[in-house]
């Protein structure tokens, strides 16, 4: 799908052109918050504090948003809620002092996901590769969408995302691609911020990678998040974030890796890892993905990475996971593999992986076509 003009614009097309789906996304997050008893009147309340958020960061994301919710029947409170889900769910949490699903059970985390960045010197191709799997809930499968934003003020754009949402995975015009992944501690959530989604989404909109590490490293944030940032130009940084500081891990033989546990020697003396009660298998994911990396010799192919994304050790808790209950009774999967050629514009997604190996492949210029999986 594809979408040009003015952010209010391009939000009425996008809305018009996945109604069906943008509705099922505010299902999904209005049902998450009904089960925490949050009622309408608080419901509004918590949602307008967050799209003030929004306009302080940056007002057209608002008139995107407004457009969205114009053309797809939505409500303009949904369409925030779909653009904040994480903090509106979490702060939904908190304040009505909602418990886990059980009484030795953690609440629900975030999107788990596990991802990769080959630099361009091990790269097959010489150029840099980048790619993920996206850990959440399975029926988001039904809403994800790849959406192209044709920009007349800086560099078109490419991301996956959840229907509704302004941004998630993707690469830009200027050869800038993002992924993020879950990560949590001890100070999530103690203080407001920019929600995450308007974050990845300033990242796309850059031109120069030094504005999009920037866009990173100095926005505050609700909670901690793990933003691994690339630039065609053959560099890659991997910011493991929590609320009010951002700590920086390089690539490794030039190679990143990150799952959803704290690396940075940095980070571990300053921050307790609260995640690891909800994401235990974080650990073995990113060993597995980095060896078999390593293992696919000197140069790495889009072939290789995907075959490490495909990793089924210790399923149903793999790189690669197959619909399961989750401690909070959803049924969490690996909802999307996403890979990446941002010198060359491409996007290529298998949604639900674990189940079946089918790839399309999207381009900052042509029509989707199906891909090799």
């Amino acid at each position: 799908m594809s979408v040009a003009g003015t952010p209010y614009d391009r939000g009425c097309a996008y809305g018009a052109a996945v109604p069906d789906r943008i509705a099922r996304s505010a299902e999904i997050y209005g049902r998450a918050l009904d089960g925490l008893g949050a009622d309408a009147d608080f419901r509004r309340r918590l949602i307008a504090d967050f799209a003030e958020r929004i306009r302080a960061f940056g007002a057209h994301y608002l008139d995107e948003i407004r457009g969205i919710a114009e053309g797809s029947g939505t409500s303009f409170e949904d369409v925030v809620m779909i653009n904040a889900r994480t903090e509106v769910v979490a702060q939904a949490r908190r304040l009505t002092a909602a418990p886990p699903a059980a009484d030795d059970a953690p609440s629900e985390p975030e999107d788990g996901c596990t991802g990769a960045i080959i630099l361009p010197g091990r790269s097959r191709t010489g150029r840099l590769i980048h790619g993920q799997n996206w850990d959440w809930r399975s029926e988001c499968a039904e809403t994800g969408v790849v959406l192209r934003v044709e920009r007349n003020d800086g560099p078109d754009l490419l991301t996956f995302v959840e229907a509704g949402g302004l941004a998630r995975s993707g690469l830009n015009e200027a050869g800038i691609a993002i992924t993020a992944n879950y990560l949590e501690c001890e100070r999530d959530f103690r203080t407001a911020g920019v929600p995450l989604s308007l974050i990845r989404r300033k990242v796309l909109e850059q031109s120069h990678f030094a504005e999009a590490i920037r866009a990173v490293a100095t926005t505050p944030k609700s909670c901690s998040n793990n933003i691994m940032i690339s630039t065609a130009q053959g560099f890659a940084v991997d910011f493991e974030c929590a609320p009010d500081e951002a700590f920086a891990v390089l690539p490794e033989n030039e190679i990143i890796v990150h799952a959803n546990h704290w690396i940075s020697p940095i980070a571990r003396t300053k921050l307790r890892d609260t995640g690891i009660a909800n994401m235990p298998d974080s650990l073995y994911r990113d060993w597995r993905v980095k060896r078999l990396l390593e293992e696919a010799g000197p140069q790495i192919g889009i072939d290789d990475m995907k075959r490490a994304f495909f990793d089924d050790f210790g399923t149903p808790y793999a790189v690669c996971r197959p619909p399961r209950p989750n401690q909070a009774g959803n049924l969490s999967a690996t909802v999307a593999m996403v890979v990446m050629d941002p010198a060359a514009g491409v996007m290529e997604v298998a949604p639900l992986p674990a189940l079946q190996q089918g790839f399309t492949r999207y381009t900052l210029t042509g029509d989707p076509v199906a891909a090799a999986a």
